[in-house]
């Protein structure tokens, strides 16, 4: 029996040596091929695809969406875009007088994040630099950390530096690098403390201002209040720029290209500076004399236009102080002033108008008809309304209406106004009304800021403001200017000037035209007439009648020594609980050919004869020419 193991070469081919090996190799491939199955193969492909999009995705990034941002600082660290301030626009009274310069100065900055590259010679420049301008290096350190080390816009260390002080500096400047002396101005204004509640003025922008003109620069100046404020864009002009070549320490190479500035405009104003600084000086006499401890304003206007012929606070301040950077202790000094120098009274003061309402009543009672302009109320020393009485300075005897207004007769308006025994009265409601088409109770838009509105009362507010219920008394005291009413001067001036027009009542405007800086006119500010026609002409003229009749034998009668007809009406208001009072006059001349109407209050100066009219007397006589 065979071998059953045994192998039959006779039936198989001989096997070679290379298939041997062969047959090996492609067991140890088999073996490979076994271990890198084709899951492994999948993942090692799913890494790599993720590799590739994060690579791609990176560079899209670094390419497309911050591509702009680098290119910036790439281009910084070889040009750099510097603003070229314009210069600021000049301002002219209506005779061409200039009344506001520009005065070349210099402002020290650096440049963060020049001034902080070598951060190994930060301690270096700060101590060079604060001997330079004489300046406590601990205090200099700290301002300069305020600055964004990687910021390129120039930052404020020292302003307001005069042009013989900045030769002195810039040789030294020059040789810390990241520190220039730039160019600027500041405003001088002329007769500063006759205009500083007109012109206002100019200052550093601070970072609300900065927040609303993203515009502006760091170190830019940007008008505060008054005319720098409202006219600030025109005023400002438009900065130009110059693109410079400069090396890795910002140090200036070469100028590439440059876009010059265009200065600001131009403005001429229907203030009269003259007549400004008579009313002043009137005012401070009047003042002196009474020895009031309170203020005192007057407007003056032109009742053909509206144009604002003068606009005048007492006390006041001066402006220069502002535009030069005011110090702490010197705006301590003005705040804590008792007298309130900053506030602007002409045109924020709200007071009750006292008498000077009497001629707006009686042109209301004509247009409503609730009384013919003869007819006679018997003015006694009150009326009584119950166990309540309303009285009167003295007592009259029988007025009709233009006697009412000379003599200003109390009863009389109680009267026409809140209605007494047969007279209807024209009642709170028509009484706000008419106060409101003639001005009271609204903005009237004049071309500066912080206009207050004042307050004609009714109803519903004392209701809900003072939770209140409306009586009778209370329309009385309004009649003659008293209670809850309040008006400022302004609208006290824009009323007299329409009374004086005939019934038109203009928006008054200081600004009269704007020209360009080569002169040629850029606006002309045309008058704006708010309303018109809302009382008849005649009956207009009925109320001209007794502002004139006021002169001839009221309580102006001393002006009836002017060379020119005039016509106005006194007021005495009562303000405060022991009966201190204020000082009105509203007076409007020529009388047939109306040029100025005039508004004066003294704050607390009693009666409106003895404090007020002196100063209309003196202003009208200087400005008609009486010597």
């Amino acid at each position: 029996m065979k071998n059953k193991y045994s192998i039959n070469w006779k039936n198989k081919e001989l096997i070679e040596l290379e298939d041997i090996l062969l047959d090996s190799k492609l067991d140890e491939e088999n073996k490979v091929n076994d271990s890198f199955d084709n899951g492994n193969i999948k993942k090692v492909e799913k890494i790599f695809f993720v590799i590739l999009v994060i690579l791609f995705l990176q560079t899209g990034y670094l390419q497309i969406i911050k591509g702009r941002y680098y290119s910036e600082i790439s281009q910084k660290n070889y040009t750099r875009t510097f603003a070229i301030k314009s210069s600021r626009g000049i301002i002219y009274d209506r005779n061409q007088k200039q009344i506001v310069f520009n005065v070349p100065i210099f402002d020290l900055t650096i440049v963060p994040s020049d001034f902080f590259k070598n951060k190994d010679k930060t301690e270096e420049k700060i101590t060079a630099l604060s001997n330079i301008i004489k300046f406590d290096k601990n205090d200099l350190k700290n301002k300069i950390n305020e600055a964004d080390p990687l910021s390129f816009q120039p930052f404020l260390i020292l302003g307001n530096i005069s042009k013989n002080d900045a030769l002195i500096m810039d040789e030294e400047i020059k040789k810390i690098d990241g520190v220039k002396l730039e160019r600027s101005a500041v405003r001088n204004y002329v007769d500063g403390n006759y205009l500083s509640n007109i012109i206002g003025y100019n200052g550093r922008i601070d970072e609300n201002e900065l927040e609303k003109n993203p515009n502006y620069l760091l170190n830019d100046i940007i008008g505060k209040n008054g005319l720098e404020l409202f006219y600030e864009k025109q005023l400002r002009g438009k900065y130009g720029w110059r693109e410079m070549e400069v090396d890795s320490f910002g140090r200036e190479i070469k100028l590439i290209r440059k876009e010059n500035p265009q200065p600001g405009n131009n403005f001429v104003l229907n203030i009269d500076l003259d007549l400004q600084k008579k009313i002043y000086e009137e005012l401070e006499k009047i003042t002196a004399k009474i020895k009031t401890e309170a203020g005192a304003a007057a407007m003056a206007i032109n009742p053909k236009n509206g144009a604002v012929l003068a606009l005048v606070n007492f006390p006041s301040y001066d402006n220069n102080l502002f535009a030069g950077g005011i110090s702490d202790s010197e705006y301590n000094k003005l705040i804590n002033n008792k007298l309130n120098p900053l506030f602007n009274r002409a045109v924020s003061g709200e007071y009750p108008p006292g008498s000077t309402i009497k001629p707006l009543i009686g042109a209301a009672a004509l247009q409503e008809k609730i009384i013919s302009p003869n007819r006679i109320i018997i003015g006694g020393e009150a009326i009584y309304v119950g166990s309540y009485r309303f009285l009167d300075w003295k007592a009259h005897g029988p007025v009709n209406l233009t006697k009412a207004i000379a003599q200003s007769c109390n009863v009389y308006f109680y009267t026409v106004g809140g209605g007494y025994g047969e007279i209807e009265g024209l009642g709170i409601e028509r009484i706000k009304k008419y106060s409101n088409l003639f001005g009271f109770g609204n903005l009237l838009g004049i071309d500066i800021p912080t206009e207050k509105p004042g307050l004609v009362p009714d109803k519903e507010w004392k209701e809900s403001v003072k939770n209140e219920r409306w009586y009778i008394g209370d329309t009385y005291h309004v009649s003659i200017g008293q209670g809850d009413i309040l008006t400022t001067p302004l609208q006290v001036a824009t009323y007299t000037a329409a009374i004086a027009n005939g019934g038109k009542l203009f928006q008054p405007q200081i600004v009269d035209k704007i020209i360009s800086d080569n002169g040629d006119l850029v606006e002309d500010i045309k008058p704006e007439i708010i309303r018109d026609n809302f009382i008849d002409l005649e009956n207009i003229k009925w109320i001209q009648e007794g502002m004139r009749e006021n002169v001839i034998y009221g309580s102006g009668v001393s002006l009836s020594s002017l060379p020119i007809k005039v016509a106005g009406k006194t007021g005495t208001a009562q303000y405060a609980a022991n009966k201190k009072t204020h000082a009105w006059y509203i007076a409007y001349a020529p009388y047939d050919d109306p040029e100025i109407a005039i508004a004066v209050i003294v704050e607390g100066g009693g009666e409106g004869h003895a404090a007020a009219v002196p100063v209309v007397k003196e202003v009208l006589g200087w400005y008609f020419g009486e010597e």
